[in-house]
This record gives C-alpha cells, structure tokens and sequence, in this order.
C-alpha cells in the first residue's frame, strides 16, 4: 500500500567521500569564511561526516569580489598552512573560483586570470536578478579556450523557472549543471528552488553537485537535510559523478 509518510534519511549520511566542488571555504576574500578560525570549524564539521576533499571556489565578481588568482592562492597558502599545523592532514584542498559572467568575465578569460577546476572546468554564475547580457558568448569563448562550463546552482535562478525550456536548451550547448545540496530545504533559499532542484535531479540535467556553504549557519542546514529513498536514488549517480570527476 502507499504511504505518503515515506521514511527520510538524514542526507550527510550519504556524502562521505563527496569532494566538494563549490564552497566559500577560504578566507577572508568573499562572503564566505571571514577567518582561518572559520575556515577550520567549518572543515572540521564536514569531516564528522566523512567529507575532506575540498575545491575551494571564492567568488570572482567584478567590482564586488575582485578576486584574482594571485588572492585566491594567498588565501589558500594561508589556510593550508594552518590546516598543517592543527594536524588535518587529511583534509585536502584545492583552489579554483567561481565567475560571475559580468562585464569583465571575458576580460579575464582572455588574459588568462580565471582559475578552473581540475584545469578543465570553469565554474560560472550568474545574477540572481537577471541573466547575463554576454552569457551566450561568454559559454562559447569558454568552449573555444576549451574548458567545460559548469553553471552553478541553476535551480536558484528563478527568472528560469517560468521558462523550463531554458534548462534543457543550455544543455545542448554544452553546459553542465551543478546543484547546491543547500537546494534541497526550503530554509536556504524558499520553496520553489526545492521544486526545481527536485524538476531537474528527476530529468537527468544534473551533472555534478556541491555544497555551497559560507558560513557555519548554512552547514547547520546541511547537517538537517532530510531527503526521500526516492530522492537519493537520482542523487547517487550525481554524487559518485562528482567523486570521478573531481577525486
């Protein structure tokens, strides 16, 4: 018989060995982590359960987070410096970024100043308040510098919502879809990105998945996540995709 009371699992419970491919782990160079004090809380919490590969992704967002990746390996030095000194070997990180396709993304991809994941991803964003004017030829110099584009968290991008059509259209193009875990409790960013995070696992768009956590507030949503045997069964292929291509 049926039961709409199905049994839900606590999500971290099925993240041990994740890398996480989309964090604000660094710090002091976004509005993630203020500290190497935060930095380090928020790493220990992921190892409770089992995640300690890291691909830290500070924003590069003109005139806003003018990062750069002589910043972004500062921050990073700095952290795995201290990393070494608290005995945390086993967490493991990286650095990359994630880019705001603005006015200067084209800028920086064409001298050279963008910082990829695994030297073949390029995570991307856009405004949460409209689409990027240049997104379309932006994603085409991406591919002509022959990087894969990663689009962050396309189920936050609620002027899309209303234009389905849209999602599957980008993937023609040759970009990749990489969902916030975050999406999936309508205490991080409403219930209608819980829909579309939900719309898009159930379609097969998604390609990888990351936390996108900032703070210790949003990994405390994490660790509350509970999620149907339904869900987790389009989520396993998304997880163990994501473990391949960025271990």
């Amino acid at each position: 018989m049926f039961s709409f009371f199905q049994k839900k699992e606590y999500l971290v419970d099925h993240l041990h060995g994740l890398v996480d491919i989309h964090n604000h782990i660094l710090p002091g160079i976004d509005d993630g982590a203020k500290t190497v004090d935060d930095s380090l809380e928020l790493l220990k919490g992921f190892s409770e359960f089992g995640m300690t590969n890291f691909i830290c992704t500070p924003h590069i967002m003109h005139n806003h987070y003018n990062n750069t990746p002589n910043t972004i390996n500062k921050a990073y030095d700095k952290l795995s410096r201290e990393l070494d000194k608290n005995g945390m070997q086993d967490t493991k990180i990286q650095c990359a970024a994630e880019h705001m396709i603005d006015d200067n993304f084209e800028n920086i991809l064409e001298n050279e100043k963008i910082m990829p994941l695994q030297n073949d991803y390029l995570l991307v964003e856009m405004s949460f308040l409209q689409p990027s004017l240049n997104f379309d030829v932006s994603i085409e110099k991406i591919a002509q510098h022959r990087y894969f584009p990663i689009l962050a968290h396309p189920e936050r991008y609620m002027y899309y919502h209303g234009k389905y059509g849209k999602y599957p259209s980008m993937k023609t193009k040759g970009i990749l879809f990489q969902l916030n875990l975050l999406s999936l409790t309508p205490d991080s960013y409403g219930p209608e990105v819980v829909k579309m995070a939900d719309k898009l696992l159930e379609d097969g768009l998604i390609d990888f998945v990351g936390t996108d956590v900032h703070n210790k507030r949003q990994l405390g949503l994490l660790k509350e996540i509970k999620v149907s045997k339904k869900l987790l069964t389009r989520l396993y292929p998304v997880i163990e995709r994501t473990i391949q291509s960025f271990y």
